[in-house]
């Protein structure tokens, strides 16, 4: 049966505007900044022989598959693209964690990647034309997803005050509470997408959220301090990740 290429629903592309174009702005970002805080957690590719140039390749795929993912003909070969760059990121979290088992942080730094690598399944699952692949494909994505989201939750339980210093304080009723209230609600999230129970609703719930930290948090930093590379860095992936869970919500398989 030959493929259709059609453009997707209309909050299927805006999924995949916000999933590209934080592909995009990650890869130009780290390419113009080659430091820590651009880097962050995948310094590890730094120490390879040829690390940057390597790292500078990885991070044009990245741009490249953000934009190509847009176009209905090629989104099938962005999505492998995609999957490969942010595979190879995942991996380059496992040293830090063999290095460091009892550091909760080379664990969360992990599933962010592998969060992004859902997003890329999810695009391959809906350009794939066989309905059992697609099937066992969007299957991977939200199981991934969920995974990923008890990371997030573990890790705002372990960081808690780390997490409370970032909600703006003028948010009533204190930071804490939004603290916790965002931590249970991840968990909970995390229980309805393993479940597939509502886990439509729950993977948008969750893209709301994770837009309200970027707008809330991320947003005003840039805004009070565009200098600081680490603010563009956390808000490019955490825009990323809004967009991987955008992706997976959108799976025409979760509508059943």
């Amino acid at each position: 049966m030959p493929r259709c290429y059609c453009f997707p629903m209309k909050t299927e592309l805006y999924g995949r505007i916000v999933f590209g174009g934080s592909a995009v702005l990650l890869g130009i970002i780290a390419l113009l900044w080659y430091d820590a805080d651009t880097w962050q957690t995948l310094s590890q590719i730094w120490s390879l022989p040829f690390g940057r140039v390597v790292g500078g390749c990885l991070m044009i795929f990245q741009i490249a598959g953000g934009i190509a993912m847009q176009i209905p003909t090629a989104a099938r070969l962005a999505s492998i693209v995609l999957g490969i760059v942010y595979s190879l990121f995942s991996i380059a979290c496992i040293p830090g964690i063999i290095s460091a088992p009892t550091v909760y942080f080379h664990y969360g730094s992990f599933f962010e990647q592998f969060s992004a690598l859902c997003g890329a399944i999810a695009l391959y699952a809906v350009t794939e034309s066989n309905a059992a692949r697609s099937l066992a494909f969007a299957r991977l994505a939200r199981l991934g997803l969920g995974v990923s989201a008890i990371s997030f939750t573990l890790s705002q339980m372990l960081y808690l005050s780390t997490t409370a210093s970032l909600v703006p304080k003028w948010i009533p009723p204190n930071q804490t509470f939004w603290a916790i209230l965002t931590t249970i609600a991840f968990g909970l999230a995390a229980i309805s997408i393993l479940i597939n129970r509502q886990a439509q609703l729950a993977l948008r719930l969750m893209t709301l959220m994770l837009a309200l930290f970027g707008a809330l948090v991320w947003i005003p930093r840039l805004i009070a301090h565009p200098e600081a590379h680490l603010n563009w860095s956390e808000f490019g992936l955490t825009s990323l990740i809004t967009g991987a869970v955008w992706m997976v919500a959108d799976l025409r398989s979760l509508r059943a």
